[in-house]
């Protein structure tokens, strides 16, 4: 049977605290007990890119672009703003052919060169090898939490 349904929110029985509320525009469903406090979202943001050459994006989740900084290092731009900065990066980036192993990391005040926290509309990123030097990669990956 085919068919859609669509309500705003989704509660279980009354033995249960967990409800899933439909976000507003561009944002996640939240999770949310049962006194209606949010205990939890969705992915904020996702974003899948080659970061070789001219930066492109394959595929994304408000991400509205990405800023190529410099060898490795990358700037993520959302399309809708975190609601705050205290979300979690989840960040892999492909080696490449020179079967070198890569750090990917958010860049912090004592990294690779000024600092650059992160922001509601932007988080910075670089790509290190296994020598500590910035590196391109042609395949990365990242999530946003909050």
């Amino acid at each position: 049977m085919a068919g859609t349904v669509v309500v705003d929110t989704l509660q279980a029985d009354s033995t249960s605290t967990l409800v899933l509320k439909n976000g507003v525009a561009n944002t996640p469903p939240t999770v949310q007990d049962s006194a209606g406090t949010q205990i939890g979202t969705f992915c904020r943001a996702w974003v899948n890119f080659n970061g070789t050459g001219v930066v492109a994006i394959r595929a994304a989740f408000n991400v509205s672009s990405i800023t190529d900084n410099g060898t490795g290092d990358y700037t993520v731009n959302f399309t809708t703003a975190m609601p705050d900065a205290n979300y979690a990066v989840a960040l892999t980036a492909s080696a490449g052919n020179n079967n070198s192993s890569l750090v990917c990391t958010v860049k912090s005040a004592t990294q690779y060169g000024a600092p650059s926290n992160q922001t509601t509309t932007a988080c910075q990123i670089v790509l290190v090898n296994y020598v500590n030097s910035l590196i391109d990669s042609g395949a990365v990956y990242v999530s946003i939490f909050r």
